[in-house]
């Protein structure tokens, strides 16, 4: 029994992460065919091209932490670890994250999350971007999600690794889920100083109501 719940939340980590970055470049052809022109894939600039090595290490450990998990073998002191022998947790504490409760909290996190994100990507339309491209003067979305959060893609991504976390609760879903969300801060700041050069007061009042990742309390 506790050998197909791990493999079942092996399965849905993995997967998860599979789909979503699926889904990005998916949106990213989709918006591509829409406007002509690539929805700003390729990085300007050195600190883009550092968040964009932040985002490849997290696409893949997303990815590929479950299938390089082990359970532990029979006899052994119960501990589930990477096969290189790191990011190790107390017997006791890891049977105690593996619930029932953690197992159902990480999947409605994953399929919550992902299914705002699809939400996210309709209220968008074709303003949807990766990049800042300093010359583009797109309009400024306040529909759906963004009525009252400024960059809720990088918030639902952050609540699918919540997810992963407890679907997979180990020393390195906690740094990445950590590590992700300096890297959105940094991109989400340098995106909001360039809307307030293309949008002005309009974006100042903007952020005065909204919150950055999640809704103002």
């Amino acid at each position: 029994m506790l050998t197909d719940d791990l493999f079942l939340r092996r399965a849905i980590v993995s997967a998860s992460g599979l789909v979503y970055w699926i889904g990005v470049l998916i949106q990213a052809r989709r918006v591509r065919r829409r406007i002509g022109r690539s929805p700003n894939l390729k990085p300007r600039g050195s600190k883009e091209r550092l968040l964009w090595l932040g985002w490849f290490i997290v696409i893949l450990t997303w990815i590929f932490q479950p299938i390089l998990l082990k359970s532990p073998s029979a006899g052994k002191s119960g501990l589930w670890t990477l096969d290189f022998g790191l990011w190790t947790l107390p017997a006791g504490l890891w049977s105690a994250l593996l619930s029932p409760i953690t197992l159902a909290g990480g999947l409605v996190l994953v399929l919550g999350g992902y299914a705002c994100t699809l939400w996210c990507y309709r209220a968008m339309g074709v303003s949807w971007r990766i990049g800042v491209n300093k010359s583009e003067k797109n309009a400024l979305v306040t529909v759906g999600p963004y009525r009252s959060i400024r960059h809720p893609i990088y918030g639902f991504q952050i609540v699918m690794l919540a997810g992963a976390l407890l679907l997979i609760p180990t020393i390195l879903s906690l740094a990445i889920l950590v590590f992700h969300f300096i890297c959105v801060l940094v991109k989400a700041a340098d995106e909001e100083a360039y809307l307030l050069t293309v949008h002005g007061e309009s974006y100042r009042e903007y952020l005065s109501r909204t919150g950055r990742l999640f809704p103002k309390l």
